[in-house]
């Protein structure tokens, strides 16, 4: 069963506290980007782990599985994403539409075991990009095809609530 897209505009998280997960934009510090990558990553084999996995709890609400197939394909965006803003100028990055992709990569089908070994994956990968991140780069901006624009701070900052954010959803 499909789920109803989340149409929200999310790009307050990096300014303000988010009520639903406690998340604090003023707590993110550029260095510590990557290590709360890992820490995050490091919450998933156990969720992964568990023996309903793949069941909704809701017919409005992912699956655990979903939602670590959701952080796995985050990591390897963002990363991806955050490589353009630091090679080009104010990069516009192509679209990603998330719905599509849980329903074409059919996240609910996917084996728990291997999606935890590819999270860890992506998670060091794109922790280590944002440990190589330069202080003078954290200034440098990128855009959404939505017209939202962020600096690799404010970049950080969003995706960091994402990770976080999916790991409360699941219980982690």
């Amino acid at each position: 069963m499909a789920i109803v897209p989340d149409t929200k505009d999310w790009t307050w998280t990096a300014r303000e506290a988010c009520p639903e997960c406690g998340f604090d934009p003023a707590g993110v510090v550029p260095a510590e980007v990557g290590a709360r990558v890992r820490t995050n990553a490091a919450l998933w084999p156990d969720v992964l782990s568990r023996r309903a996995v793949g069941v909704r709890p809701d017919d409005s609400t992912w699956s655990p599985l979903e939602y670590a197939c959701h952080v796995r394909d985050v990591l390897a965006l963002y990363r991806f994403r955050l490589g353009l803003m630091l090679d080009e100028d104010d990069p516009l990055y192509p679209n990603w539409d998330q719905d599509a992709t849980a329903v074409e990569s059919r996240y609910a089908e996917q084996d728990p075991a291997t999606v935890a070994e590819e999270l860890a994956r992506e998670a060091a990968l794109t922790a280590d990009a944002f440990d190589g991140v330069a202080p003078e780069q954290w200034s440098r901006t990128g855009r959404r095809t939505d017209g939202a624009s962020f600096t690799v701070v404010t970049f950080a900052t969003y995706f960091l609530h994402d990770i976080e954010h999916h790991a409360h959803d699941v219980g982690a």
